[in-house]
């Protein structure tokens, strides 16, 4: 089973509109939905500049923000422009990002109804302590019903990003609530450290001193315990921090509950991002937009596209790039990649030996405590 080597490119569009803002966020958001109606059609102009310079897509990815905040009038003029500019291929994957307390039976007849087969639900934790101190309005109890009412709505590829890591919690707590998880039988995860930029206010608390994270060594524990676990109850462990249910793969190869789209990101497969702070990346060329919606209406509104910066990656940064996702994956890192390294073999065999990596047929492929350290495992190849 492969999970990477998709052909077609992927469409992200961005929401940046959320009900309030989460104290350890660090992504760009704004609590004003009175700009909504002239947002979308601000991506409606963004769309025109790119509507030929793009193959058919076969993911369409909304992020944000909170997507699922979108009211069904707002959604469906999204979704309408986007397929008047845009074409997807037949099966194309489209995941929505959704809020436990923005699920109800109307929306997600909506979301079906406009093509949404794929939910990506912020849960978070099933303790209502931690949702408090994350600042989620929605308690474990409303994730429940928000569980129930997807199933029966007849969602069959529902993910649950979860977080660990939190200041005071346990291991013990973090295995309850990845049990909880289990118990709905959810088709993805993705479980994620938390992590503290400065400039959220949780941030600016831990400079402080008024609140601390785990140690080093019990984030590790986290870790591992998180990776044995889902592993030991039939998911694949694709990504550092995501795992898909096993089941029978798709064409191709492909595992059939990986995030297609996210596997775009980690391939250099291309892809198109709409919306103020959105990335895209084509032919070896990345760009990004200004990160303000203010910024960006007014690019749009003087017919300019609203890009912020772009590069053109040189073969060492492709290289360098292809160590740091490839070591963050099931898929791992080619052996030709690893000997374009003066010292590849020799490097490579000082790391298996500690355990980090391990040789599978001409893959590099990190093991559990390999992934512990991804982020250090290129810094070997670089000279």
């Amino acid at each position: 089973m492969t999970i990477g080597n998709l052909a077609n490119p992927g469409l992200y569009i961005h929401i940046p509109f959320c009900q309030t803002k989460c104290p350890y966020c660090d992504f760009y958001s704004i609590t004003s939905p009175d700009l909504i109606p002239a947002y979308i059609a601000a991506l409606d102009a963004e769309a025109r500049f790119y509507r030929d310079r793009f193959a058919a897509f076969d993911s369409l990815y909304l992020g944000g923000g909170t997507p699922s905040w979108l009211g069904e009038a707002h959604l469906a003029e999204l979704m309408k422009n986007l397929r008047r500019h845009f074409s997807f291929s037949p099966h194309s994957e489209f995941p929505l990002e959704a809020k436990p307390d923005d699920v109800t039976r109307e929306k997600l007849h909506l979301w079906r109804d406009l093509g949404v087969n794929r939910l990506s639900l912020g849960v978070q934790s099933f303790d209502d302590r931690e949702l408090r101190f994350l600042g989620r309005r929605h308690t474990a109890a409303r994730t429940e019903t928000a569980l129930k009412l997807i199933r029966t709505a007849g969602f069959t590829n529902l993910g649950l990003d979860l977080m660990y890591g939190l200041p005071g919690q346990t291991i013990a707590a973090w295995r309850r609530t990845l049990k909880k998880a289990l118990s709905f039988a959810p088709e993805h995860l993705s479980c994620y450290q938390l992590t503290l930029a400065a400039t959220t206010p949780l941030g600016r608390k831990a400079a402080a001193g008024e609140v601390r994270l785990p140690d080093e060594e019990t984030q590790r524990q986290f870790f591992l315990l998180t990776g044995q676990f889902l592993t030991d109850r039939g998911y694949l462990h694709y990504e550092v921090a995501n795992f898909a249910r096993q089941e029978e793969p798709q064409a191709g190869g492909l595992c059939h509950y990986c995030c297609r789209h996210n596997l775009k990101y980690w391939t250099h497969t291309p892809y198109l991002g709409l919306g103020p702070g959105a990335h895209s990346f084509q032919a070896g060329r990345r760009w990004w937009n200004v990160a303000s919606v203010a910024q960006y209406g007014s690019h749009l509104g003087a017919g300019r596209a609203p890009v912020a910066g772009a590069e053109t990656l040189t073969p060492e940064q492709i290289r360098l790039e292809t160590l740091c996702l490839g070591f963050r994956t099931r898929a791992g890192v080619s052996l030709a990649t690893i000997r374009e390294h003066p010292r590849g073999d020799s490097i490579l065999t000082q790391l298996a030996q500690a355990g980090l990596v391990r040789l599978d047929r001409d893959r590099v492929i990190a093991t559990p405590e390999g992934l512990v350290v991804a982020d250090r495992l290129p810094l070997w190849f670089v000279e």
